[in-house]
């Protein structure tokens, strides 16, 4: 509290300082070793000496706490949001980085402390929920040399099998099967893809976009109900930035919420509250083997965002998270929640939770029409554009006015003899989700955007 005299500098102080002075018997050197005393200790536990290094938010714990305050973030999280219950079958995607080394570490533990309280009860009355792993292989466009992405692949088995029971499974699937069963036709579409994406930001954004398909597709086929993505609030603070630049402000905010739901399988992102510097002094403290496979930097609008955000980070560590705070307020879609449902294995705590922390989404948000390539939900104009389907002649035509205007303009080519060629090569399940999401689906178009067409009478006058 500052002093009230009239010559007194703002936040001096006076009267702490006096205090403390008091208290230590007016010696400086004493008011000095009682603050290097608070300085070293815990500020939760009060008892423990703090970490070293990293940022400032890392040596305010020690160890025990900065691991148990980050397993709360993540816990509040998943209960908050009904993202993992009793009955659900997960998958991990997996990379072997920090963030999704974190996330199946923690998947692990609250499926182990499942398990006990399973083993403990009498009456066998609290399911388990299933835990599965996914890994996406690359190689077939990474310039990465093949006997590393299979080293990888040992370490990840045994980062896997490590784990306590129950079993966990890992499944490796290269990421050009979404196209062929046959990998070899698979892998010379996927190329020929990428290579009609002359845009290099344009071709990361795809390149993500069919590793989600992927990722569905391995969900889809082998039960899965969540696919647990390791996005932690650093990736998510670029992504804003990026998305923004890009001209995605409309679909932004379903891409940052704890759950989307526009997919197949529900998405859920439960460090989405941890920072990059966490997760990787976590994995530090805690001996979590990590695998980092040396991929190419992005480039484009990707790569000058990652380093305008790293820059702004290492300036001021609250940077991100207050990037992605501030992304939060804006009004989420109806699908960023897990849809209720009626199950006599849900427990009503659960049930009280989902009610306590349920979303409010904008209805007038709710959109039934997605992009086919990156799955955003369509604007107004998008729309408009799609009431005019039926006046293209071909399927390529069909399929690029369905498509968003960031896609439009940095994956899809501009020459239309370019788009056919594109449009050969897509996978069946973009070309499916068009055909869905466009042209069949005409008259639920034309209800949504009645308003903003005008009527023959209208024109004739």
């Amino acid at each position: 509290m500052a002093c009230s005299a009239s010559s007194c500098q703002s936040n001096c102080h006076q009267h702490e300082e006096q205090a403390q002075e008091e208290e230590f018997g007016g010696s400086s050197n004493s008011i000095s070793n009682y603050n290097d005393r608070n300085l070293n200790v815990c500020i939760k536990c009060k008892s423990n000496e703090p970490i070293s290094g990293g940022n400032a938010e890392d040596g305010r714990f020690c160890a025990d706490c900065f691991r148990s305050n980050l397993y709360g973030k993540f816990r509040l999280a998943v209960i908050s949001n009904a993202m993992i219950c009793p009955t659900d079958n997960v998958l991990v995607a997996f990379s072997g980085g920090p963030s999704s080394r974190v996330a199946l570490q923690f998947v692990h533990e609250m499926q182990d402390k499942s398990q006990k309280n399973f083993d403990a009860s009498r009456d066998g009355s609290l399911p388990v929920f299933g835990v599965g792993v996914a890994f996406i292989d690359e190689r077939a466009i990474l310039p990465i040399p093949s006997h590393e992405i299979d080293k990888a692949i040992q370490d990840f088995r045994s980062i896997v099998s490590a784990l306590a029971p129950p079993r966990k499974e890992l499944h490796v699937v290269p990421i050009e099967n979404i196209f062929s069963s046959s990998s070899s036709d698979g892998r010379d579409r996927l190329k020929n893809l990428l290579d009609a994406v002359s845009d290099s930001t344009g071709k990361e954004d795809l390149l993500l976009h069919l590793r989600m398909l992927s990722l569905q597709k391995i969900a889809s086929e082998n039960g899965y109900n969540r696919v647990v993505l390791g996005s932690c609030t650093s990736s998510i603070a670029c992504h804003v930035i990026s998305a923004i630049v890009k001209g995605q402000g409309y679909s932004l905010p379903g891409d940052i919420q704890y759950v989307d739901a526009r997919w197949e399988i529900p998405v859920v992102l439960p460090l989405r509250d941890c920072l990059t510097q966490e997760l990787n002094r976590l994995c530090h403290l805690d001996g979590l083997k990590t695998v980092e496979l040396h991929k190419v930097p992005y480039s484009g609008i990707n790569g000058l965002v990652s380093s305008f955000v790293t820059l702004l980070q290492k300036e001021n560590p609250s940077r991100e998270s207050t990037i992605v705070r501030t992304a939060g307020k804006l009004t989420p879609f109806h699908f960023n929640s897990i849809p209720e449902k009626s199950d006599s294995n849900t427990t009503l705590a659960t049930q009280r939770r989902l009610k306590k922390y349920n979303l409010k989404p904008n209805e007038s948000l709710s959109s039934e029409s997605f992009c086919p390539v990156c799955n955003s939900p369509l604007n107004k104009s998008d729309l408009l554009r799609q009431s005019n389907l039926q006046n293209h002649q071909t399927s390529s035509d069909i399929f690029g006015a369905a498509c968003c205007s960031s896609c439009r303009f940095q994956i899809l080519p501009k020459d239309p003899s370019s788009m056919e060629h594109f449009y050969t090569h897509l996978p069946q399940l973009l070309v499916a989700r068009a055909k869905h999401s466009g042209y069949g689906n005409l008259s639920l178009l034309r209800e949504q955007i009645q308003d903003f067409l005008i009527s023959d009478s209208e024109d004739e006058s």
